[in-house]
């Protein structure tokens, strides 16, 4: 049975295209999260609506999905950073569900803000082991989807968490 699962939201690809880097390395089941209502797909439009954010806590309806965290003891949690945190959609899911004991570990894809993103995860799972947050910054413009972070550190950060 494997006991790792990976949990990610991913707005424009680049949180996807690192959550499939991870899947060719590491054995574990994958969770996609969605929110019910798709964001639009303009870019200016969502910072436009979230820019707010991280006062605002804001959170989401998701997709319905049909996995047992409880069978899962380490959780890979991936998110894009929006105005300087999580998104609503990892949010829903962290207050949604009970990680409690679990180990998690996190990263996090930006243009290079990354703000509170992994504190604002610590304080949602109080009662897990969260290690080895890893942020991974992309160019700033969203539609290149080009690294900055050497994929030689991303694959220092994999060889750990296995």
């Amino acid at each position: 049975m494997n006991n790792s699962l990976l949990v990610y939201f991913s707005y424009n690809g680049n949180t996807k295209m690192i959550a499939d880097y991870i899947l060719n390395k590491i054995n574990c089941d994958v969770l996609e999260l969605k929110p019910k209502i798709k964001y639009s797909d303009d870019y200016q439009s969502v910072v436009d609506e979230y820019q707010n954010n991280e006062t605002a806590k804001s959170t989401t309806k998701l997709e319905d999905y049909k996995i047992d965290i409880d069978k899962y003891e380490k959780v890979i949690i991936g998110s894009p950073v929006w105005w300087y945190t999580i998104t609503p959609v990892i949010r829903t899911f962290l207050k949604d569900n009970d990680l409690s004991g679990k180990t998690i570990i996190t990263f996090a894809t930006n243009a290079g803000w990354l703000g509170r993103t992994f504190k604002e995860i610590k304080e949602l799972c109080p009662n897990s082991t969260i290690k080895n947050e890893m942020n991974i910054v992309f160019t700033t413009n969203h539609k290149e989807h080009k690294l900055k972070t050497e994929y030689k550190e991303i694959d220092e950060w994999i060889e750990k968490i296995k």
